[in-house]
């Protein structure tokens, strides 16, 4: 059963909804960008529906300035009282809670790592946002124009593989110079985050976590690839010496995991809940 409440932060009143069940571990779904409690495409609301039915109370939020809520929208940044009141509304709302993981994508999850320590069992964060202003929408088409440097070289490496692009290369089709300036980049090494950059605090607090986290990236994704390529070596160290956090990939261009790739995502959700 859906039931749609309010609750308080900061003298505004929040619009939430609870996907009610009987579980003891519920799921907090935050929405990214200016994006409403139900998702891009309602994929939010029926992911919480998928979610309830195995058993696990949902609860969504419009943050403070979004969708139905009242007061000033700050921004992913601002964010924490949010955040807090919303977890404490979730505990009241389902009383029978013992563990509440948190779920966002896009800047959503970085605001999740951003306001930590909250009062939360675990984290999912899916293709979390790391460019330098104030985020995204959740929709592809207000990505940056330029992939990073990480597309680039899939895309080179995919067209050196493809037969057909290699006749266009023999045929001279191919402007060679371009061709060079993108293979130019295959061998370099990635570079650390800019002290100080929003890349270089998410990578810090991740190192810092007060609980587990599972990384979840689209790695067709602009906004994901621009995770790896930033924090790449943390990544790698966490392939290797799994931990309290996890990186989980699909090879998927959508940001918001749309279509079927909606299945992935609520399967890998689901791993944490139980």
């Amino acid at each position: 059963m859906r039931r749609h409440l309010s609750f308080a932060c900061g003298g505004a009143a929040l619009a939430a909804t609870l996907d009610e069940a009987p579980g003891t571990t519920g799921l907090l779904i935050v929405s990214g960008g200016n994006e409403i409690r139900s998702g891009a495409h309602r994929g939010m609301a029926m992911l919480a529906q998928r979610v309830a039915a195995a058993g696990h109370p949902v609860f969504r939020f419009d943050r403070r300035g979004i969708g139905d809520s009242e007061g000033i929208n700050g921004g992913y940044r601002s964010s924490g009282p949010d955040l807090m009141a919303a977890i404490a509304a979730f505990r009241e709302a389902a009383p029978q809670l013992t563990r509440v993981v948190a779920f966002g994508n896009c800047d959503a999850a970085s605001a999740l790592l951003l306001h930590q320590p909250l009062a939360l069992d675990a984290l999912i964060l899916a293709n979390p946002w790391t460019y330098e202003d104030d985020g995204g929408d959740d929709t592809e088409a207000d990505e940056p124009a330029l992939p990073p440097a990480s597309a680039i070289r899939a895309r080179y490496l995919a067209r050196l593989k493809d037969p057909k692009s290699l006749l266009r290369l023999m045929k001279g089709e191919v402007d060679v110079r371009k061709l060079f300036r993108g293979l130019s980049a295959l061998g370099k090494q990635p570079t650390p985050p800019t002290v100080g950059s929003l890349a270089d605090e998410l990578d810090g607090l991740l190192a810092e976590t007060f609980c587990p986290v599972t990384i979840l990236l689209a790695t067709g994704d602009r906004t994901a690839q621009a995770f790896m390529e930033k924090l790449a070596t943390s990544i790698a160290h966490v392939d290797a010496n799994p931990g309290s956090i996890r990186v989980e990939r699909l090879a998927s261009p959508s940001h918001s995991f749309a279509g079927d790739d909606g299945e992935w995502l609520a399967g890998r959700i689901l791993e944490q809940l139980r």
